[in-house]
């Protein structure tokens, strides 16, 4: 047993509002200099860059976790983080169908698929800052369905943060943690749900600057549901 540092909430140049240096090549080495052993790909909408990430980490000892930052109908960004990409990739799939695709092509290029060497494979053609018609509730279902963890993403922001746009929590609504990314406000324990600490990097500098070490026996996903459970002795810190 012992802490592994990780980093659950990272964006690809594939996200419309992320600095195109952020390639999973470069996302990896970045992770590697700065000592990170778990890392989560988090692009808004879709997971056409993850697959890469995920190959390289695995040479470099990182492990990476396929994920996706959601946008509700409601406005509230979610993180879907799931074990693998057979897992994961159904979510993309009913995310892309209740996605509009991109109206306007002179915005493509803010959006692209490229391969571990840094190639440009295609552009994404779904309005990935766009809201998915889907409601807060059904987003939470459809990542348990596929085995992910559902995290509500920078809770001490104001813009699209459950509480920035709701002013609360539904009760009933069945999360696995809470994300903050600045401030560890007391009041968050009211809501007796797991804390985690993540970067939200959207440049290369920015990973890695805050995190979550997580206490765990070994490097998988198993593990680290346990340690968002705070069971069998794994538990997470920040």
């Amino acid at each position: 047993m012992r802490f592994f540092k990780g980093d659950l909430h990272i964006h690809t140049c594939l996200s419309p509002c992320a600095d195109l240096e952020m390639s999973p090549k470069n996302i990896i080495e970045e992770a590697k200099l700065k000592g990170l052993e778990i890392l989560a790909i988090c692009d808004h909408n879709s997971m056409e860059n993850t697959e890469p990430a995920m190959e390289l980490g695995k040479e470099n000892n990182i492990l990476v976790l396929p994920g996706m930052e959601v946008t509700t109908e409601e406005e509230v960004h979610i993180l879907g983080i799931f074990e693998n990409l057979e897992k994961a990739l159904p979510f993309q799939n009913i995310i892309y169908e209740n996605l509009p695709d991109l109206q306007e092509e002179r915005f493509l290029e803010e959006q692209p698929v490229v391969d571990r060497e840094e190639n440009v494979l295609s552009f994404c053609k779904k309005s990935l800052f766009y809201a998915v018609n889907l409601k807060i509730e059904e987003i939470v279902e459809k990542i348990h369905q596929f085995g992910g963890l559902a995290i509500a993403s920078h809770i001490d922001r104001e813009a699209f943060s459950i509480i920035g746009q709701l002013g609360f929590i539904p009760e009933g609504l069945k999360l696995d943690g809470l994300e903050v990314v600045f401030d560890l406000k007391k009041e968050y324990e009211f809501y007796n749900l797991p804390l985690i600490r993540s970067s939200d990097s959207h440049f290369l500098e920015e990973i890695g600057q805050r995190k979550t070490e997580f206490y765990l026996g070994s490097l998988n996903f198993e593990e680290i549901t346990l340690a968002f459970k705070n069971k069998e002795g794994r538990f997470l810190k920040i």
